[in-house]
């Protein structure tokens, strides 16, 4: 593989990941941008993916549902990779909106695109349908004073962006193996984190919430005990 290459998987009940594998040929050791997608009376898409790369993560929803049926585009920070095609996804799906945490939408989203951005406060509810989402307000965890994370409530999914962060390209869709461990190993050699004073807090937050499926950003998603998976990143953390 010398070229970055799209895949489609359901991980879980009405919602898939979307992964663009970019090969060690362009990121050394190879990496994976993930999105996902909900589909639901109105469908939402998790992170966009860097701008870039818009045409090949539409192609894969299209597989799916026509990218002009979406009603949400949601992001966990302002980041290239969390909203790069951000405007792109708002020209194609008239009805769409961005949702992010109510920090971000008076500091950036709200100057970035001309779709007025659905600004969510830490606990407040987004209805899709069938799926009830909540929105976490995690400031600085990993980073970004903007940060936060939507829990699926109906499937007990954790849309947790850049936490378990992990190194290659992502190709197994689904994983019930360690990933703290190689997430470990990735943030020992570029240390993304801000470990601020809440961050024990914040983790603690997120684990009670006892999620069964961690849909992360970079490498597999996992199925499992998320609150013990989340307790133990915090224990490495305070180390």
């Amino acid at each position: 593989m010398n070229e970055p290459q799209a895949s489609l998987h359901e991980i879980g009940p009405d919602t898939y990941r979307i992964s663009v594998a970019m090969p060690p040929s362009i990121f050394p050791g190879g990496f994976s941008f993930n999105q996902y997608l909900v589909v639901d009376d109105k469908p939402l898409l998790f992170h966009s993916g860097p701008r870039k790369m818009f045409g090949m993560i539409a192609a894969q929803i299209e597989k799916v549902l026509p990218v002009a049926q979406l009603r949400y585009i949601a992001l966990s920070h302002v980041e290239a990779d969390e909203c790069g095609g951000l405007p792109a996804f708002l020209a194609v799906a008239p009805h769409a909106q961005p949702v992010c945490s109510s920090i971000a939408a008076l500091v950036s989203v709200s100057d970035l695109v001309d779709v007025a951005p659905l600004g969510l406060d830490d606990g407040q509810a987004l209805d899709l349908g069938r799926h009830q989402l909540e929105w976490q307000y995690t400031p600085h965890l990993p980073h970004g004073w903007e940060c936060g994370y939507l829990f699926d409530q109906t499937t007990k999914t954790l849309f947790c962006g850049d936490l378990f962060t992990q190194p290659g390209t992502g190709d197994q869709a689904l994983s019930t193996s360690d990933i703290l461990g190689p997430s470990e190993a990735f943030r020992g050699q570029l240390d993304y984190f801000s470990h601020s004073r809440n961050a024990p807090a914040l983790i603690e937050k997120l684990a009670r919430l006892e999620p069964q499926l961690l849909a992360c950003m970079h490498g597999s998603a996992w199925s499992g005990d998320g609150a013990g998976l989340l307790r133990s990143l915090g224990q490495a953390l305070a180390h």
